[in-house]
């Protein structure tokens, strides 16, 4: 027996003893996504023992790779091959960036989300513990290999609530041949909106945008940073045709260093730019999840905009709940607390928006089918999971 062999053997002992007990298990891999979620409860149940890429065939675009895999070391072998994670995951943490099992979990994704799609429409299959005990495998390692219920996707957001995920298959996209980034200042935020939308309904290589109110810079302005990959010639053509809608508004676009643009990206990509730093112990970072084609809202809160409109961040405190949903709902989306303020309590709020009773009640099922003895990640989505 091997050393995945015996590690998957001891987790799945204890997988087995948890639920004759009804121990809660905390599914944890590098710790890199502890603050996100609900409430963290129960025996920590680690994944690191479960490392290694078991499968990658660069002219397939599939790689397959076990739960405790760094996302670090991903991306490296993928990055070898001039291949990569199209979603751009996430990386927190300095354990690698995270695990490919969290990172399915946690299902979040980077700037290139509203262009790409995000993790659930990359995962092809995945191999599972349920609560029994039982090692599950799901999909496969080709696009077209669902018949019934897509399992593996399911797993993607779940936060660990369903069952261990031991590995998973993904599909890679090769590197982009050329990429630009547009620095455009001057542009408010519902200028920037439209012109996004507007963007949106042509053949342009739009990849990332993030739109945010500086007020550091001297002067104090809006910036609206666009990101275009794909060939040379689309690439290149984009670039001026851009530039002058930008002047045709009134603001001012210029065409940043590739290097720097890239550091600026993965920063973006991170949460490390100065903007996801608290600005005081009290607040904290909301998530607003909209469409893309949501008019500015009327936030007493600075913003940071991705996904060309779909996704808001802004530093709030705990009081502003109810205004930042009752604005988000307005326009059809959802606001969630992704890192709380240093006072949060579990008893003080719903980090997550509340299910209405017909998407609890599936949530429900789905949990007793996986987990009938409640034993992963209890707590993590919400008190009753």
């Amino acid at each position: 027996m091997n050393v995945f062999e015996t590690s998957l053997r001891h987790i799945t002992d204890r997988i087995v003893a948890a639920t004759a007990d009804r121990t809660p298990l905390r599914i944890r891999g590098t710790g890199s996504k502890d603050f996100y979620g609900e409430s963290l409860q129960g025996e920590v149940l680690d994944t690191t023992t479960l490392t290694g890429i078991t499968s990658y065939e660069p002219t397939e675009l599939v790689v397959t790779a076990r739960a405790g895999t760094t996302l670090a070391e991903l991306e490296a072998t993928l990055a070898e091959q001039g291949q990569c994670l199209a979603f751009e995951p996430p990386r927190f943490g300095s354990l690698g960036g995270g695990t490919v099992g969290g990172m399915v979990a946690a299902g979040l994704s980077g700037p290139s989300r509203a262009s790409v799609g995000g993790v659930r429409d990359y995962v092809l299959g995945a191999e599972i513990i349920n609560g029994r005990g039982e090692l599950l495998t799901f999909g496969g390692q080709v696009m077209k290999n669902v018949a019934g219920y897509d399992v593996s996707r399911l797993m993607v957001g779940a936060l660990g609530t369903l069952g261990l995920i031991t590995q998973v298959s993904l599909k890679v996209l090769s590197t982009a041949p050329a990429e630009a980034t547009l620095m455009c200042a001057g542009l408010p935020q519902q200028v920037a909106l439209d012109l996004l939308n507007r963007w949106g309904g042509h053949p342009l290589p739009l990849n990332a945008s993030c739109w945010m109110y500086d007020d550091t810079a001297s002067p104090a302005q809006d910036y609206l940073f666009i990101r275009l990959r794909g060939a040379v010639a689309a690439v290149e053509a984009a670039c001026p045709r851009m530039v002058a809608d930008v002047s045709a508004l009134g603001g001012q676009a210029v065409r940043m260093d590739n290097v720097q643009a890239m550091v600026d990206w993965q920063a973006c990509r991170d949460q490390t730019l100065p903007f996801f730093s608290a600005p005081s112990p009290e607040m904290g970072l909301w998530r607003l999840s909209l469409p893309q084609t949501a008019p500015a809202l009327k936030l007493p809160f600075a913003q940071f905009i991705e996904w060309h409109g779909g996704l808001r961040w802004c530093w709030a405190p705990l009081e502003a709940q109810d205004l930042l949903r009752k604005e988000a709902a307005g326009v059809g989306g959802a606001a969630s607390l992704f890192i709380a303020p240093v006072a949060y309590s579990t008893s003080s709020i719903n980090k997550f928006s509340p299910l209405n009773s017909s998407l609890d009640l599936i949530h429900q099922r789905l949990k007793a089918e996986f987990d009938p003895a409640g034993i992963f990640n209890r707590g993590r989505l919400n008190a009753n999971l």
